[in-house]
């Protein structure tokens, strides 16, 4: 598809889904409830363009995202999960569908997870100054506990992903494709 939109209207589409995801991973500093939630939201926002501009696209929108959220995003925790793992995962994800071996492509994207989940729990502590207390109870380090926790979450957000590409392409892309080629 994307061989066929102009250059414009890549921009225009891509423009689009960067503000909207902008907004979305901004909005956590309104409702911080959504810390997780809106930056993983803001990411599936990505598949749309990487399915009808491509992976190059999907990764500049990624970029932008990542940048203007830094920049003036209030909720700097929830600009800080867009970036290390729910702005490129959708575009990594579809990178990854090709790859055959189903064992090598979940290790993969497990071993990933898990790296990305230590990383922000070390920016937590050195970078947000989080005090360590705040990961205990009961003398009991949380971290540890609630990893195979966020791992089974991960799995579900990465089979949300398949599953709303999939409705993406059957039933958002009839539309998008009549917008551009009338």
């Amino acid at each position: 598809t994307w061989l066929l939109l102009k250059r414009g209207e890549r921009t225009a589409f891509c423009g689009m889904i960067c503000a909207l995801a902008a907004v979305l991973v901004g909005g956590a500093g309104l409702f911080p409830t959504m810390t997780y939630a809106l930056p993983a939201i803001a990411g599936a926002l990505l598949i749309a363009v990487v399915m009808e501009v491509g992976l190059k696209w999907g990764l500049a929108c990624y970029a932008v995202v990542g940048v203007l959220t830094l920049l003036i995003g209030t909720d700097k925790e929830s600009a800080a999960l867009f970036c290390l793992l729910f702005g490129y995962y959708p575009v990594l994800k579809a990178r990854l569908a090709p790859t055959r071996n189903r064992v090598v492509r979940w290790v993969f994207k497990l071993l990933l997870f898990n790296v990305v989940a230590v990383c922000l729990w070390l920016l937590a502590l050195y970078v947000f100054h989080v005090p360590e207390e705040t990961f205990r109870v009961a003398g009991v380090s949380l971290q540890w506990l609630l990893l195979p926790a966020a791992n089974a979450i991960f799995v579900l957000y990465d089979l949300a992903l398949g599953g709303l590409a999939a409705f993406y392409w059957q039933r958002l892309h009839p539309v998008v494709e009549r917008m551009f080629h009338r």
